[in-house]
């Protein structure tokens, strides 16, 4: 995909606002109290576990649904007004689209949604769809057709935009790509709301980040204060220690086997390895690592029981 830019005409309104959304589907509470403000230039990703109410607070951005109390503001107006949507852009999984029209059938269609479309050439030049405009849906690839459903969400030139799972079926060069088109798309004072379970993508595409679970905001920060919650360091070794006695070393606070070795979550690397090295002479495949998003993440969404439904 090329970086070629793409015009802004975003101002320095809230895009997007949720306070005290509470949203039910009969009995069961998908978000709860849920508060939440998308700011002009930037990319947030909203993580979270599957039912932890993800897609409920999308849907009701994008005025697919309502709440149940609380209000959502787009742009400082309602999701459903006609001028509201026409500055929003959404790319969903959900999506079902008509299998035999081709993809420069669908981005005429599409442009012609909207007062100030972006031109069909810089739409397919900026997510790599040349040379298949006249290919059929139902015969691209997986990554070809993510990139179409991409393109369709910028034919707006919106001002907000949704990216549900953007890179699903995407080869390394084509996502990273993508990624770069997003941070382009935010460096011009649009704002990206990012919804992804690849946590490296978060990691690297995110301004901010919104972890929630069952229906709220539980943490709130740059990646690096996420990642910050997890606390500790990681020690991967193999030793011939057993578990027991590696859980009363001083300072290791989790002993996980992976394959032939295993992976101590410590509160200090260096007391700890002085431990083992005079304790194992054979330890070897050292590696020592700060914590990953994907270490806060599971630490923060973390349940005493397991029993989760999905509601979004």
């Amino acid at each position: 995909m090329s970086t070629t830019a793409i015009p802004s005409h975003a101002n320095s309104s809230a895009p997007a606002e949720l306070r005290g959304v509470t949203h039910r589907y009969g009995s069961h509470t998908a978000l709860q109290g849920l508060s939440l403000q998308l700011k002009p230039g930037e990319v947030v990703a909203l993580l979270g576990p599957n039912g932890a109410g993800k897609t409920t607070a999308v849907k009701l951005m994008l005025g697919l649904l309502q709440p149940t109390s609380g209000t959502v503001s787009i742009f400082g107006g309602s999701p459903s007004q006609r001028s509201t949507r026409q500055r929003i852009g959404a790319m969903l999984q959900v999506a079902r689209v008509p299998e035999t029209i081709a993809v420069g059938e669908y981005l005429d269609l599409f442009r012609s949604y909207y007062p100030h479309p972006l031109p069909a050439e810089q739409v397919i030049q900026v997510t790599g769809l040349q040379g298949i405009e006249k290919r059929q849906f139902k015969d691209l690839s997986g990554g070809q057709k993510q990139r179409m459903l991409f393109a369709l969400a910028l034919c707006g030139d919106p001002d907000l935009i949704f990216l549900d799972e953007p890179t699903l079926g995407m080869d390394i060069e084509t996502r990273h790509n993508l990624w770069r088109q997003v941070r382009s798309f935010a460096d011009r004072g649009k704002t990206v709301l990012l919804t992804t379970h690849y946590l490296e993508e978060a990691d690297t595409l995110a301004d901010r980040i919104l972890v929630i679970a069952r229906g709220k905001v539980i943490a709130e920060g740059t990646p690096s204060e996420i990642k910050s919650r997890a606390g500790g360091r990681k020690i991967r070794c193999v030793t011939i220690l057993p578990e027991s006695e590696l859980n009363s070393i001083p300072g290791v606070r989790r002993v996980e086997h992976t394959g032939a070795g295993v992976t101590l979550t410590v509160d200090s690397a260096e007391d700890v390895l002085r431990i083992l090295l005079q304790r194992d002479a054979t330890l070897h495949s050292l590696e020592v690592t700060s914590p990953a998003l994907e270490d806060a993440f599971l630490e923060l969404t973390r349940e005493p029981d397991s029993a989760q439904t999905e509601a979004a």
